[in-house]
């Protein structure tokens, strides 16, 4: 994981509550997650501190407190669009963010009880979000682009498998970047939706979080996720509840699939959460 560019501590949340939200300061601080870009916090049962542990990070937070509020309101699962903001101090140089504990547990730990029902969930919710993005939308330079700008990651990324896969996953490669490209405006994406960005409480899923990749361009980069989290069967029950995706779409969204699951393969050796994902969702595209 990349290291912290600042250092991070219960404590330092509690003074930037007590300096700017100070009628949330007395309310416990847990950490609950140290992720590549934002330090986690419990902030009592009704929130969660995100702080970034990097500048690039910092960037990425600041497009989730601007956006998320708009998109809030039209999807229809729970995000966490911010509640309160934190200002930088002489102490701390970015924003920060309190934003609403959501239920549940990450759905690369806890399956759904129905999986063809997870998958017409996440489908609705992409349906819902893939709407035309504003013009000030955030443009990412590695999702929601033309899958060509992948290929140097590829390449690099099938060092890491079995060179028994590496033909097949690149015969995939390969027809996904010759499909069509996305011709149609460019649409929200979450930017990063995998198993450990979806919630599941009480074997539904409810709720989709870190939405700090959010940006605009092709849906397929979001698709993605169907193959790290369903089978070829509840794939096609996520792509009906969609509603939209032709067949070049979907063939870009496997293309994005690999790409996404040989980035977890490379850079998850200190992870193994992230490390499991990649590798399901790779065997899912080459299956």
């Amino acid at each position: 994981m990349p290291a912290a560019e600042v250092s991070l501590s219960v404590g330092l949340v509690r003074r930037l509550l007590d300096e700017q939200h100070p009628d949330l300061a007395n309310l416990p601080v847990e950490v609950l997650a140290n992720g590549w870009d934002n330090l986690v916090c419990r902030l009592g049962e009704e929130f969660l501190v995100r702080l970034p542990r990097r500048a690039v990070a910092a960037e990425l937070l600041a497009h989730e407190q601007r956006w998320l509020p708009e998109l809030a309101d039209r999807l229809p699962l729970p995000v966490p669009a911010p509640v309160r903001l934190g200002r930088p101090t002489a102490e701390y140089p970015w924003s920060w963010s309190v934003v609403p504990f959501l239920a549940g547990r990450i759905a690369a730990r806890s399956q759904p009880d129905d999986p063809w029902l997870a998958a017409a969930t996440i489908g609705g919710f992409l349906d819902a979000l893939h709407a035309p993005a504003a013009s000030k939308a955030p443009v990412n330079a590695a999702r929601g682009i033309p899958l060509a700008g992948r290929a140097e990651g590829i390449l690099t990324g099938l060092a890491h498998v079995d060179p028994a896969d590496r033909a097949t996953a690149l015969r995939i490669w390969e027809k996904a970047v010759a499909a069509p490209v996305w011709d149609g405006p460019p649409v929200w994406l979450h930017g990063d939706l995998h198993p450990a960005n979806i919630l599941v409480d009480r074997g539904r899923i409810s709720a989709v979080i870190d939405f700090g990749d959010i940006t605009s361009g092709d849906p397929a980069t979001d698709l993605s996720v169907a193959w790290m989290l369903f089978t070829a069967e509840q794939r096609a029950v996520l792509r009906q509840a969609y509603g939209r995706a032709d067949d070049a779409t979907w063939e870009r969204a496997r293309g994005w699939a690999l790409a996404l699951s040989l980035v977890f393969l490379s850079h998850s050796a200190d992870n193994p959460l992230m490390l499991g994902i990649g590798e399901r969702a790779f065997r899912a595209v080459v299956a």
